[in-house]
């Protein structure tokens, strides 16, 4: 009804995720609530993403990127959100999906040989698995982005990543800019 997709997950979905997770914080929802709402979101996300796919134009990829959520971290909303940007702006994107172990995600870009790994957590107690890929992904020269909510840039950079990622447009700028150094 004249509202671009992507204004409809920046303005509208996002906003009020975050929200939900706010009131969850606050204790003025539950668990069951949250739940209900991050499945509602996963479910316009793929509506919007449905959509974009059919008004895009075919185009040539502007490099690959595998995504994953690390071992133990079952939360993808903020993931899936990245990788619809990705996709939307010109990047084949090979959704690995959640608690993914360091050892899988290498053995995936051994096969495919991807220009870049996106790592997303949102528990401290899973974010401390993202080293070992990173560690792994330095071996096959591979740049690693990292986000999620309890990543910061500091964080990124004590582990040893190429790029923080704070949000999803955040990602798609930084996979463009690694992206050229990479390929000259």
């Amino acid at each position: 009804q004249g509202v671009a997709p992507f204004e409809i997950s920046e303005k509208g979905l996002v906003p009020a995720i975050k929200e939900i997770g706010k009131r969850f914080e606050r204790k003025e929802i539950f668990l069951p609530h949250l739940i209900l709402s991050a499945e509602a979101m996963e479910r316009g996300l793929a509506l919007i993403e449905k959509t974009m796919k059919s008004g895009r134009k075919q185009r040539a990829s502007k490099g690959s990127i595998i995504l994953a959520t690390v071992e133990g971290d079952i939360h993808e909303i903020g993931k899936n959100i990245v990788a619809m940007m990705l996709k939307n702006h010109g990047f084949e994107v090979i959704d690995l999906g959640k608690s993914v172990p360091a050892s899988r995600i290498d053995a995936e870009a051994k096969k495919i040989k991807p220009d870049i790994i996106g790592l997303s957590a949102l528990m401290t107690t899973t974010v401390i698995k993202m080293p070992e890929t990173i560690k792994l992904m330095k071996r096959r020269k591979i740049p690693v982005m990292v986000g999620g909510a309890v990543v910061t840039k500091e964080y990124a950079k004590k582990i040893g990543a190429d790029l923080y990622a704070k949000d999803a447009m955040t990602a798609v700028r930084g996979a463009e800019k690694i992206l050229p150094k990479k390929k000259s």
